[in-house]
């Protein structure tokens, strides 16, 4: 099963949208103005097609700025984000940082490398 089609194609559907304009690229909030009830229904969606327990903190970064508030001056955020969110990426990792003050963070990107994370943990 391709996890990013499946992905766009829940997307596409919880939200109304055609599915070609999502890509990895696509910021979930700010782009396609997902809501809490969508994450909610895109969360249900992504535990049954895969069979995968889905976690929300995780999977859509919800605690990411209080994580990063709470760490203190000398803690290394780019550990800290690694240890709370590791399926994330190095790289991943260093973009999200960069990218904080324009707003919400989480892509479709984020949410294929949790599926594919919890895939194998399983």
């Amino acid at each position: 099963m391709d996890i990013l089609h499946t992905i766009k194609s829940y997307l596409s559907e919880i939200l109304d949208l055609d599915r070609e304009i999502i890509t990895e690229e696509t910021y979930l909030i700010r782009d396609l103005g997902v809501e809490s009830i969508d994450f909610l229904e895109l969360a249900v969606a992504l535990s049954g097609a895969f069979q995968i327990e889905v976690d929300d903190e995780e999977i859509f970064l919800l605690d990411l700025r209080l994580h990063l508030e709470t760490a203190g001056v000398t803690t290394d955020k780019t550990a800290l984000l690694a240890e709370k969110y590791p399926f994330l990426d190095a790289d991943r990792i260093a973009e999200i940082l960069k990218d904080l003050d324009q707003g919400p963070v989480l892509k479709v990107k984020d949410l294929v490398s949790y599926v594919t994370y919890q895939c194998h943990v399983q």
